[in-house]
């Protein structure tokens, strides 16, 4: 095994497992630690945890866990996968648990990089731009676990970490391998512990994956990835076939759509026009026992139809403004992901195959819910979101983070069925 990943949830962990094995890394994704070694002739390991808005404690708890896990398993090197949007609080829970799996691997440097430049992450000097739009402009300002107001990267670590960090700008990067290890050296001489990084280009990233094959633990998004699999090229064999044990196969399907993102309202409201939709009733999740069975009846109803159907929580920034109002973010949250939860075990037990799931956290529970204990990753249907089967039953999933794909995602992912 050469590079094991901890990712801070699961479309998360599927993103980045779906770059590596683009770029010929054999690749499982396993959900949670698991109790036994990994039975598989992979190159790469991702451990999938929900612990981005979870407790910092129990992050790291969980993050260590896992780190030690992968190390029985052989892993040379090790990626601490966040989101390219740095989805986090002042307290955590990036900062603690890069601090965490530094000090447990005995390191005393790593860099940050978030940047995805072709879902539109980039960072420059030191700025993360989702779109082009600062961060903190962005739709993510609204985010109803983990608002981000602040686009600096460097005073978003300081303020969670240990540590401080400093800057390796565009310039340094575009010069090459060497001047970036140079900027490194300076760094650490000057007491920094991480290294946040320009990258607004896929060349930039390559540049990067290059300059840090001597770190033992690299923190960052999914971008990255690719540059990574590219360093360990040599040590790669045939990976042709790859692909193939991730397809998803013609049969009864279903969307769940929990995201608020703008990109997922795109996309719901693009759907709408082709397909049966059903928005969810926040009140009812609450308040009434059996919704989900009324709202499991209808989507059996409905799996006639040409295009699979659509249960959304998914709202507009005001919308979702005014149910957390109402309700309460955290109230409202845990209301649909127990909904949702609920839904799909017993869509499961009536014979859906194919689960299209957009939104971290609803991502998580589904899958939870569903008994997946790992994957098989198969074809992207956009960067960072591939279909990916599950290694101990029937079941193919599209996970996808809330700002991912374009308009046309539902209608996309169902194109892939064999």
């Amino acid at each position: 095994m050469l590079l094991g990943v901890i990712a801070d949830d699961f479309t998360g962990a599927t993103d980045i497992a779906s770059f590596l094995v683009e770029n010929g890394m054999r690749t499982i994704q396993v959900n949670g630690v698991p109790f036994q070694p990994l039975d598989s002739n992979a190159d790469a390991v991702v451990v999938s945890l929900k612990s981005r808005s979870c407790p910092s404690e129990e992050a790291i708890i969980d993050s260590l866990n896992a780190l030690e896990w992968l190390k029985q398993q052989g892993c040379q090197q090790f990626y601490f996968k966040y989101c390219s949007t740095f989805d986090s609080t002042a307290q955590g829970n990036i900062g603690p648990v890069t601090d965490a799996l530094l000090n447990a691997l005995n390191e005393d440097f790593t860099l940050i990089c978030p940047a995805l430049p072709v879902n539109g992450r980039t960072v420059f000097n030191g700025h993360l731009f989702v779109m082009g739009q600062l961060l903190s402009e962005s739709g993510m300002r609204n985010h109803p676990v983990t608002p981000m107001t602040d686009s600096n990267l460097i005073h978003l670590m300081n303020a969670q970490s240990q540590g401080k960090s400093g800057l390796v700008d565009y310039q340094t990067i575009e010069k090459g391998v060497s001047h970036i290890k140079d900027r490194f050296t300076q760094l650490k001489l000057e007491g920094k512990r991480y290294a946040v990084v320009d990258a607004f280009r896929a060349e930039h990233l390559d540049a990067i994956g290059e300059s840090i094959t001597d770190l033992k633990l690299i923190t960052g998004g999914s971008g990255l990835a690719a540059s990574i699999a590219k360093s360990w090229s040599k040590h790669l064999q045939d990976q042709t076939n790859a692909k193939q044990a991730g397809y998803p196969q013609k049969a009864a399907t279903v969307i769940f759509s929990g995201s608020c993102s703008v990109m997922t309202n795109q996309q719901v409201n693009a759907y709408k026009a082709k397909a049966p939709h059903f928005a969810i009733n926040i009140e009812q999740c609450l308040n009434q026992e059996n919704y989900s069975d009324q709202v499991f009846h209808w989507v059996v109803n409905h799996l006639n139809h040409a295009m699979a159907p659509m249960i959304y929580a998914t709202a507009d920034a005001n919308e979702l403004k005014d149910i957390q109002q109402q309700y309460g973010a955290r109230v409202s949250s845990q209301a649909v992901e127990q909904f949702f939860s609920q839904l799909a075990i017993k869509l499961q037990a009536f014979g859906i195959r194919n689960f299209i799931v957009a939104g971290g956290e609803t991502s998580g529970i589904v899958t939870q819910s569903l008994q997946v204990n790992g994957f098989h990753i198969g074809p992207q249907i956009a960067p960072g979101v591939p279909w990916v089967k599950s290694i101990n039953s029937e079941l193919s999933l599209a996970l996808k983070s809330g700002n991912f794909g374009n308009e046309s995602f539902f209608t996309t992912a169902q194109e892939y069925f064999q």
